[in-house]
């Protein structure tokens, strides 16, 4: 049986360091719910380490959570990635640790806040979560996959960190699984890579306020990024429909 979700995939917490600090695990999870958000992505960059701990607040509140992050490959291309399960969420996390050079430096970039459940300071990262892995969009999908994750291209019609500034076009052999679109945007059908692949918006909020801003509504099986890779497809029934 299949079940409407609505779902906001591209969310920041204080880890990233362009995320506002009021970005805890419980004000996320109570902003989504006053939006009527089913279903929350967080997606941090580079780094999944506040993802358990919005894990653990959800068990408060009538959400789900599926746990990614936000790439940034060599090529300076934002990536989204998801997992259903903690092992390939952390194993993908240290493939991207081992490609992340470089520190944190707070003054210019911002803190980087890894809490708990109820947002206290449990460390603050001291890599340079903002820089690039050096790692092309290739091997990041590639191994993405292998390890049974979901993989979208971050809003592919910004002028810069996306697929489309990059690289001017989406590579054959680049198996994405979907193209988000940045909340709000308008097509004037010219661009033929909206045609190529399935378009999703989500908010990609750094502050509360943000959160819920644009969304999708997901008939699936369950709240899971393998059963929204089946809508994405059109397979087995599921299907998605973006709000904006």
């Amino acid at each position: 049986m299949l079940s409407r979700y609505k779902m906001d995939l591209h969310n920041h917490t204080c880890l990233s360091p362009c995320g506002d600090a009021g970005m805890i695990p419980q004000n996320i999870l109570r902003a989504a719910v006053e939006k009527g958000i089913g279903v929350i992505g967080i997606t941090d960059h580079n780094s999944v380490e506040n993802v358990s701990a919005v894990k653990r607040a959800a068990e408060d509140f009538d959400i789900s959570v599926i746990g990614g992050m936000e790439v940034t490959t060599q090529e300076e291309i934002h990536v989204l990635v998801f997992f259903d399960d903690d092992k390939g969420l952390l194993d993908f996390q240290e493939l991207i640790y081992a490609n992340l050079h470089g520190s944190n430096r707070p003054e210019y970039f911002g803190n980087q806040w890894v809490v708990d459940f109820e947002g206290g300071v449990l460390d603050l990262n001291p890599r340079l979560l903002i820089g690039a892995v050096t790692i092309g969009i290739r091997e990041v999908e590639r191994e993405a996959h292998l390890r049974g994750g979901l993989v979208i291209a971050a809003h592919a019609d910004k002028t810069a960190f996306s697929i489309i500034s990059q690289l001017g076009f989406i590579p054959p052999d680049v198996a994405l699984d979907a193209v988000e679109l940045s909340p709000f945007f308008r097509t004037d059908g010219n661009e033929s890579w909206v045609k190529e692949l399935p378009a999703v918006t989500f908010s990609d909020a750094h502050y509360l306020q943000e959160i819920g801003r644009a969304w999708i509504e997901a008939y699936v099986g369950a709240p899971t990024a393998a059963e929204l890779k089946l809508a994405l497809g059109g397979e087995k029934g599921r299907r998605f429909t973006a709000c904006c």
